[in-house]
């Protein structure tokens, strides 16, 4: 288990066989990966695990039909497998749910074109489980879905997961076959020597204290920040995605859709997480610094409500019925041939400046593959090992891992009471919160699925870290203002950012969402 934080001084005198900078999916996978292999790894993350693409997707573990229909065979199939392996390894933390793609009069692609893409679907995943629903069964089985023109629909299988959830799951196991891990330690330089090891330098974000490293390998798997210290020419395209999360009373689903918006004719989702429904996503290029937390702007807000009213006109959904957004940047390896953001390839990219090895790219089901693509990079693994850590009967996770009770599953409703109690105390027992937004954002998705960041279970949570974390009164109420600054600026609706948004440089927003 990943346990308590450690002095961090303790590890200022070792070497490593490997460095991984960088504590999101990818990092995590690589972390996990070189441990399975008996390497001494220590893993960096310079804010909170998962805190930024990781703990901000959409939730899917998926093939994705979107890169099918881009003719991008080998992505779709290699996520197909990973989906697989992944019910198979996690039934607790990634749950295959039910898709219904409602097929409408006029509309493309029609029945038997989408019926076609998800017989190649199921066969690249060695399954079949989608089929075709009358008119009169969907209007059963979603009463609120709109009729006008409606044929019926397709429905197939993929799978819902608490990204940052899965995040964790990853580092306990990483850590329990031996690998470190530190979040809030940002590494400022590293310096290639000349025996061709590495030297690094860090810092302690939580105290300023600096620390030396020496490693054999270094891996940037940063993501989104990966230009910023892999010493060679840009090649991440920043690109933003937003969600709304809304009452299960408000719009009442019970399994996924995926709905193609009209304005644009972009895949939107609506499904069911944690015990609330989920809008997402959009796909503009974020333009804004990536030092800052990301926002779902008001234009973003107002695509989403549109698309969800437009195929559920009986919710009439408002932004007071908003109960958080969600906005994360995704690490996208630009094309370099200027088209519009959802067009851009979804494959990751491994490359080499400096002896320092960058990752970056892909998609949260394929974290597997992508560590070990990146461990094949530093010579650390061979191409016999490469193939085959890539089986889909590779060695899994660690079952004598327990997570509490439901924690992470997609679809159980949140704790309350003594449950949601014992949750917070596991937790804080067990993964290295320093900040409430750690706890309630991450650990938990308390502050996104219930009104005010949560702000109704505060004495409940103050009780807990004052247990665990030995927090007085001043340090919590220094933790209230940070975490209600950060709810206000980055998960709230966004209403009074407009004069914000305005000098923001994200420019034409409206006009780039129609483009993506």
């Amino acid at each position: 288990m990943l346990g308590k934080r450690i002095d961090l001084n303790e590890i200022t005198d070792t070497h490593w066989d490997l460095v991984v900078i960088g504590g999101g999916i990818t990092g995590a996978g690589i972390l996990l990966e070189a441990a399975r292999r008996g390497f001494k790894v220590l893993l960096l993350e310079q804010r909170d695990y998962a805190w930024g693409t990781s703990s901000r997707s959409s939730k899917m573990v998926h093939g994705g039909l979107r890169y099918l229909a881009q003719g991008d065979f080998k992505l779709t199939r290699h996520s197909l497998l990973e989906r697989e392996w992944l019910i198979r390894e996690l039934p607790e933390l990634v749950i295959r749910q039910h898709y219904l793609f409602p097929i409408r009069q006029g509309m493309f692609p029609g029945r038997w074109a989408l019926k076609g893409a998800l017989w190649l679907y199921d066969f690249l995943a060695g399954i079949r489980d989608h089929r075709w629903l009358s008119k009169d069964r969907v209007l059963n089985d979603a009463p609120g879905l709109r009729s006008e023109k409606l044929r019926g629909a397709m429905t197939y299988t993929d799978a819902l997961t608490d990204d940052s959830r899965l995040v964790m799951r990853v580092l306990h196991d990483a850590v329990k076959r031996g690998g470190v891990a530190y979040n809030y330690v940002h590494v400022a330089d590293v310096e290639e020597n000349t025996d061709g090891a590495y030297h690094l330098r860090a810092e302690n974000k939580l105290n300023g204290a600096r620390i030396s490293l020496n490693a054999k390998h270094v891996i940037n798997a940063t993501g989104a920040w990966a230009d910023q210290l892999s010493g060679a020419e840009s090649r991440v395209r920043p690109q933003r995605g937003s969600h709304l999360f809304v009452s299960q009373d408000r719009l009442p689903v019970d399994q996924c859709f995926t709905l193609l918006n009209p304005e644009d004719n972009r895949p939107i989702f609506v499904f069911p997480w944690e015990g609330r429904t989920c809008i997402g996503t959009t796909d503009i290029d974020h333009k804004g610094s990536l030092s800052d937390e990301p926002f779902c702007t008001s234009t973003e807000i107002d695509y989403l409500l549109r698309l969800a009213n437009h195929q559920f006109p009986q919710a009439a959904l408002t932004r007071a019925d908003i109960i958080s957004t969600m906005a994360g940047v995704r690490p996208i390896i630009a094309s370099g041939k200027g088209v519009n953001p959802s067009a851009e390839r979804r494959d990751h990219a491994v490359w080499q400046a400096k002896g320092i090895i960058t990752v970056s790219g892909g998609k949260l089901t394929t974290f597997r593959l992508i560590a070990l693509d990146a461990l094949y990079a530093a010579n650390l693994i061979s191409k016999a090992e490469l193939k085959q850590g890539s089986s889909s009967k590779a060695s899994g996770f660690d079952h004598s891992i327990e997570i509490y009770g439901t924690l992470g599953h997609p679809l159980a409703p949140m704790p309350s009471g003594d449950e949601l109690t014992s949750t917070l105390n596991w937790v804080l027992r067990n993964e290295q919160v320093e900040h409430l937004d750690d706890l309630l954002l991450r650990r938990t998705r308390l502050g996104n699925l219930l009104p005010d960041g949560a702000k109704e279970v505060f004495d409940r949570v103050r009780a807990c870290c004052t247990t665990h974390l030995k927090w007085d009164e001043s340090r919590w109420q220094n933790e209230v203002q940070r975490y209600q600054e950060i709810i206000r600026n980055h998960y709230g609706i966004a209403a009074e950012k407009t004069e914000q948004e305005r000098t923001d440089p994200l420019k034409d927003q409206a006009s780039e969402l129609k483009m993506a």
